[in-house]
């Protein structure tokens, strides 16, 4: 077992690596409010898990999409509580974005050197924010088609590039099955990677010009 070990080790320096990771100073001041960053990154990892687990039975058309969600809810085995999880973790991952941002910036986190990190965890305020948009209309219910025509329409208003932003977001004229497939796609895929992206470049800023201090 040592041998394979040195293997690695050799490598790719996995004791220095330890070693930099277990040294980290972590500052007297940092309590309980200091958390919120984390359990936003634990919440993220429970949605990715469980709706993971739901695109095995979830489909994404018109005429399906809200019969496959009654199914999860009624006929997979525990399926009811992984939607279950999936729906209270995003609340929760919301709350506690919010209460991080406020932390942060009644704590002065977004001063310098710290602006970079700021503007990516405000992006992340954005990704999270279009989760919950393109999550919410996924059941292909009356409430979710409705709040999809009322989104997707309010980029209307803007002078010349209105109509195209529309016509983007929806893939038509009018909300149908590539305005769902556009939000599935989204949903699952481009907002998850977007959001690991900078979740991982969030925490290596935060890595390398550590914690801020008091007021």
């Amino acid at each position: 077992m040592s041998k394979v070990y040195d293997w690695f080790e050799e490598r790719l320096e996995i004791q220095s690596i330890a070693d930099d990771i277990t040294s980290k100073y972590v500052p007297p001041h940092v309590n309980i409010f200091y958390c919120f960053g984390g359990i936003v990154l634990t919440c993220f990892l429970v949605q990715v898990a469980t709706g993971f687990a739901m695109t095995f039975y979830y489909r994404p058309t018109v005429s399906d999409a809200f019969a496959s969600v009654e199914y999860i809810m009624t006929e997979v085995n525990f399926g009811w509580l992984i939607r279950s999880i999936h729906r209270w973790s995003a609340s929760m991952m919301v709350l506690m974005l919010i209460l991080h941002v406020f932390r942060v910036y009644l704590t002065g986190g977004f001063k310098k050197p710290r602006e970079l990190t700021w503007v990516t965890g405000c992006l992340l305020g954005v990704v999270t924010a279009s989760f919950g948009v393109t999550g919410y209309s996924l059941p292909w219910d009356q409430v979710g088609f409705w709040a999809c025509k009322i989104v997707t329409g309010v980029p209307d208003s803007i002078p010349v590039v209105g109509p195209l932003i529309v016509g983007l977001l929806r893939g038509g004229v009018s909300v149908g099955q590539s305005t769902l497939t556009r939000f599935y796609s989204a949903h699952t895929f481009v907002l998850p990677v977007a959001a690991a992206a900078l979740m991982l470049t969030h925490f290596l800023m935060i890595r390398q010009q550590g914690i801020s201090g008091p007021l």
